[in-house]
């Protein structure tokens, strides 16, 4: 049986042959770069000890590659359907294209931004949500797992992807010391739990293993299921929690045709969510975006303001509003 490599085949002498021997596939996987990322290690904040939140806040996680399908009934993902069966569920959730970065800038920015890869040279001159918050005085933070040090524009380091930090992709933000600042590990955001200090918007990206990009739906399960309890706890008392995925495995989409990019699991949790609700309603990454942004009172950013996005709203016991 051949064993997978990055491509699950080697060429030599003009010929596929496919390489079985496992030590000599672990050499070749680790020398082309493309290892399996590992777990990152437990927060090791304890939810009942957390301070109890005053203030209100958004949190969104975002997972990778998994269309709806593989994620609800799975029961490698017990923590995931668990949430989704006590709080809100977007059943009719789609991205916005592949591979992975532009629906992260989609989440961001309201727009793709003309990236269709996962480059790790380009860069954006766009507005995007540290724009808006910033200009009506919300705090905010983005929490990247293994990110060796605060404004790293390296491609990779151990389980971090750049591809998966839209915040450094900005100019205005990449170029920024006291904003690019804000883009910190996951070190900080255990500090920040505990002392009560998460920002009103917290970005949050696992790394390769934990985000279920190396690890599959089972290692995104194990992430959520030892940090969402902290997480849910400091949303305060109209916060909510958005989870989604990047992208899912098929060109299924909705919204016009703006989205093509799967059908894709989009939970919503927090004290004001509509338990065990359910919105068959279509919606993409900008309707998510554009979510968030009503909520923290900021306008829609472009593909945002569009009607046929959607809306997460009616997962909502009331309008959602943190300031």
């Amino acid at each position: 049986m051949p064993v997978s490599l990055c491509d699950d085949r080697l060429v030599k002498r003009g010929v596929i042959e496919c390489v079985s021997a496992i030590a000599l596939a672990t050499a070749l996987l680790f020398a082309a770069g493309c290892a399996q990322a590992r777990p990152g290690a437990p927060l090791g904040v304890q939810s009942s000890k957390l301070p109890s939140p005053v203030s209100s806040r958004v949190i969104v996680i975002v997972m990778e590659n998994a269309e709806y399908s593989e994620v609800l009934g799975n029961p490698a993902a017990p923590y995931i359907n668990a949430l989704a069966r006590r709080y809100g569920l977007a059943t009719q959730s789609f991205a916005i294209g592949h591979p992975s970065l532009p629906n992260y800038l989609a989440l961001t920015s309201g727009s793709t931004q003309g990236v269709s890869s996962d480059c790790t040279e380009c860069q954006v001159g766009a507005s995007n949500i540290v724009d808006q918050l910033e200009a009506a005085g919300i705090s905010w933070k983005a929490y990247l797992e293994d990110e060796p040090r605060a404004c790293f524009q390296g491609a990779a380091a151990g389980g971090y992807a750049k591809k998966h930090n839209p915040f450094i992709y900005y100019n205005d933000i990449a170029r920024s010391p006291r904003r690019c600042g804000r883009l910190v590990g996951f070190s900080q955001l255990a500090a920040d739990l505990r002392r009560g200090r998460l920002p009103t918007y917290a970005w949050i990206s696992p790394n390769l293993c934990d985000d279920g990009h190396d690890c599959g739906v089972a290692g995104s399960d194990r992430f959520l299921a030892r940090t969402g309890p902290a997480l849910l706890r400091e949303l305060g008392p109209q916060g909510f929690l958005v989870l989604t995925w990047d992208e899912g495995s098929s060109e299924r989409g909705c919204c016009g045709g703006v989205a093509r990019g799967g059908q894709v699991a989009t939970i919503l949790a927090g004290p004001d969510v509509r338990r065990g609700g359910r919105d068959g309603r279509p919606v993409d990454h900008y309707g998510v975006l554009g979510t968030i942004e009503e909520a923290l009172g900021v306008p829609p950013l472009a593909g945002a303001a569009d009607p046929s996005s959607g809306r997460l709203t009616e997962l909502f016991a009331r309008p959602p509003h943190i300031r």
